[in-house]
């Protein structure tokens, strides 16, 4: 049995007056005594706790820095009434900062045989899955003197979802696709490209387009228009390594990574190509291949979810390994990785011929926005050094690009903000250069 405050409260005010004019103490008993049997009547007519059944339903996913809402039902099948506290747990990364006390508690009364729902409404702060602690119920008598306190497990899991930031730069990039695709009047032309149909020339055109089998068949000259080809591969690899867990402003690289990949995936679905997903460090951590353009996105949030950066140095053989395993034709290989020296130097490089024989390979990494601010800061003695420092990282990150450069890899360096569209155009550059 645990007493409330008013309890207490009510020993005290009683105590306190009689033992001033009762010093032989009898008074003051008789209180307590008083006190004590209301306190196990309360105690008694509280409905149980224990015999309570509980059940959840609600949003089982939800994207970062959304809200999800569960329900709660509680039925009580005894014979009377429950007035009661309830404290809903989760982990305490299911709420925003300072929240967690207000939206986690609830009062409730269900009268007998009846049932009641109550609404939590969480707010994650991170990606992955969360999961219910525990429902503490606390019952309380009619008088509010005494209560019955029982936890329950309920078990909900909610999955947090990458938040796709980037989806915003889509409507940009499909516009500039359709110009690819030949729907507008800006037509490309490359080794990759296939033919579309013909038209008269106009003055400007490539004249390696002219078509003079079909000239002669008429009185103007007619030129061949292209388009990019469909069907392409397209294989995503995220490090997950050591190097994704370095945080760029509020969030790992590992997170920006994602965000690229996941409009590069839409992107390129839109395009008519194909996209598989491969999350690697020293082993497989998350796979998805062989899915259509309709469950594309949510199958690569879906498996993006519960990824977090692992404390170990990423295999590059291994992953290579992986890599031409899983596409044993040629693809684009993206691989949103790090642009630090040791990592490629000693672990990609060596292995990197492995794939560039086989597949064009693009390296997307994070650029911290914090070392350009540096570079640029002066007037103290410490901001110039730190800004050589800047500068000095500037260079060595620049020259390690260079290296993938010269074994023909496209490289692309961006801050958080602007890798998605950044990778995004590389692709585009790509396609219409008919290297896909």
């Amino acid at each position: 049995m645990a007493l409330t405050g008013r309890a207490a409260l009510l020993a005290a005010l009683g105590s306190l007056p009689v033992g001033i004019w009762a010093p032989d103490w009898t008074g003051v008993l008789a209180v307590d005594g008083a006190l004590a049997v209301a306190c196990a009547c309360d105690y008694a007519l509280a409905a149980p706790v224990r015999r309570l059944r509980l059940s959840r339903s609600g949003d089982t996913s939800v994207r970062l820095g959304e809200t999800a809402d569960v329900t709660l039902t509680v039925t009580n099948p005894s014979r009377r009434p429950l007035r009661a506290r309830l404290r809903d747990a989760w982990p305490p990364s299911s709420w925003q900062p300072g929240t967690e006390a207000t939206a986690s508690r609830h009062s409730l009364t269900v009268p007998p045989g009846e049932r009641r729902r109550l609404i939590t409404r969480i707010r994650p702060t991170r990606r992955g899955d969360r999961r219910a602690d525990r429902v503490t119920i606390r019952s309380y008598g009619p008088l509010g003197l005494a209560a019955r306190q029982a936890t329950h497990q309920v078990p909900w899991t909610v999955r947090v979802l990458p938040p796709f930031t980037s989806r915003k730069h889509l409507p940009s990039k499909l516009a500039r696709l359709r110009e690819l695709d030949g729907r507008t009047s800006v037509l490309t032309r490359g080794e990759g490209t296939e033919f579309d149909s013909l038209r008269e020339y106009v003055p400007g055109d490539d004249t390696r387009s002219i078509d003079w089998r079909a000239t002669a068949r008429q009185t103007t000259v007619a030129v061949r228009t292209w388009r990019p080809e469909r069907d392409r591969h397209i294989l995503i690899v995220l490090d997950t390594g050591r190097t994704s867990a370095g945080r760029v402003g509020d969030a790992p690289r590992l997170d920006s990574a994602m965000d690229a990949a996941l409009l590069l995936a839409a992107l390129a679905s839109r395009a008519g190509d194909r996209v598989d997903l491969l999350a690697y460090d020293r082993r497989v951590r998350a796979s998805v291949q062989g899915r259509t353009s309709v469950d594309l996105l949510p199958s690569l949030v879906n498996a993006m979810a519960p990824l977090e950066p692992e404390l170990v140095e990423t295999d590059a053989r291994g992953l290579t390994a992986t890599v031409l395993r899983t596409a044993p034709r040629r693809s684009l290989v993206v691989l949103l990785t790090t642009l630090d020296a040791a990592p490629i130097e000693e672990g990609l490089l060596p292995v990197l011929p492995q794939l560039t024989q086989r597949h064009t390979v693009l390296v997307a990494a994070v650029a911290d926005p914090h070392v350009a601010r540096m570079s640029a800061s002066r007037g103290t003695t410490d901001s110039v050094y730190e800004a050589a420092a800047a500068a000095q990282a500037q260079e060595e990150r620049e020259r390690t690009a260079d290296r993938l450069r010269h074994h023909g890899v496209t490289v692309v360096d961006a801050t958080p903000e602007g890798l998605a569209p950044v990778l995004s155009d590389a692709y585009l550059t790509l396609k219409s250069a008919g290297r896909l």
